[in-house]
């Protein structure tokens, strides 16, 4: 019959059968979290404040943002993603959601995002944002990821940005306070992905994925990661040495990066023959809680400087 015979392309018009929890974990919603909490303690810690309906707006379109990386880094990544033990449950590789589902709801949420931080907050701000998901979907994605050992380093400036975002979003501007809050990120990035890298190496090998252990060696990240340990804790010190912060927070950076330090020492140290790599995996997840920890006690000093600063009025 014609009707059998002009039956409707299944790519084309078929139906999707994506969960919104799918779509959910498109957004990477752990990565978002990290984001919107960078953002946030960037927006406390500016110098003005902001009317509470447009901090809620800016906050939700520097989320929707990260969240359309996310997606569009799934989009492009599937075919790595599929071969990875670490990625290959996320729903594009699952074939749960259609590579044009990812693409076209990373496309639509990257407009709506910068859109409506432009809009209804400020242009600066959102030119950030812009370049942000430009940046990890297009330039890490796409280009750094499979081509450079180096892809974290140059990556990670897309994931530190987000402190500036929201430090725009309150001023207009930015500033080297939000900068100082951008450097931390940036050079906390290269030390907790190698170590990742570290034990997950057999993944990335089998992906293809240039990291730093398939290229250049176990003991060559080692070192890496200890030199920007050495580099990381005197910056997460820097705030507080600058006069943006009390001693309160201080302390706790010292602290902090005095522990980073020591995890990335036990890095170095570790054996070639270490197969369990218990050393790399509790630097992992300790570089986890310094990143949370620095910020934390940073927004913990604003709002406490700022409570202080009204009682004496």
């Amino acid at each position: 019959m014609a009707l059998v015979n002009n039956r409707l392309d299944d790519q084309a018009f078929r139906m999707s059968e994506a969960t919104a929890g799918d779509f959910l974990a498109l957004l990477k919603p752990r990565v978002m979290s990290l984001v919107v909490f960078t953002a946030f303690v960037g927006m406390v810690a500016a110098p003005v404040t902001i009317n509470p309906f447009l901090a809620i707006v800016a906050i939700l379109a520097i989320a929707v943002g990260a969240g359309a990386s996310g997606a569009l880094n799934m989009w492009y990544d599937a075919d790595i993603d599929a071969v990875m033990t670490r990625t290959a449950k996320r729903p594009v590789p699952m074939g749960k959601v259609s590579p044009r589902e990812a693409l076209t709801f990373g496309l639509v949420l990257s407009v709506l995002s910068v859109m409506t931080l432009g809009v209804l907050v400020n242009w600066l701000s959102a030119a950030l944002l812009a370049f942000t998901i430009f940046f990890y979907a297009v330039v890490y994605t796409m280009w750094l990821k499979r081509w450079t050992p180096q892809n974290i380093v140059i990556g990670g400036a897309a994931g530190a940005l987000p402190p500036m975002i929201g430090w725009a979003a309150v001023t207009g501007n930015v500033s080297f306070e939000s900068f100082v809050l951008f450097l931390i990120t940036f050079l906390w990035t290269p030390p907790h992905f190698w170590a990742l890298a570290l034990f997950k190496s057999e993944d990335y090998e089998r992906a293809g994925i240039p990291m730093m252990p398939n290229v250049a060696g176990a003991a060559s990240t080692r070192r890496q990661i200890f030199a920007y340990s050495l580099l990381l804790a005197p910056v997460g010190v820097a705030p507080w040495l600058l006069g943006y912060t009390t001693a309160g927070y201080g302390a706790v950076s010292v602290a902090l990066g005095a522990g980073f330090v020591w995890y990335a020492w036990k890095v170095l140290r570790m054996p070639d023959t270490d197969k369990a790599m218990k050393p790399a995996k509790a630097l992992f997840a300790y570089s986890l809680l310094y990143l949370f920890a620095i910020f934390a006690a940073y927004l913990a000093d604003s709002v406490i400087g700022r409570v202080v600063a009204l009682g004496g009025v």
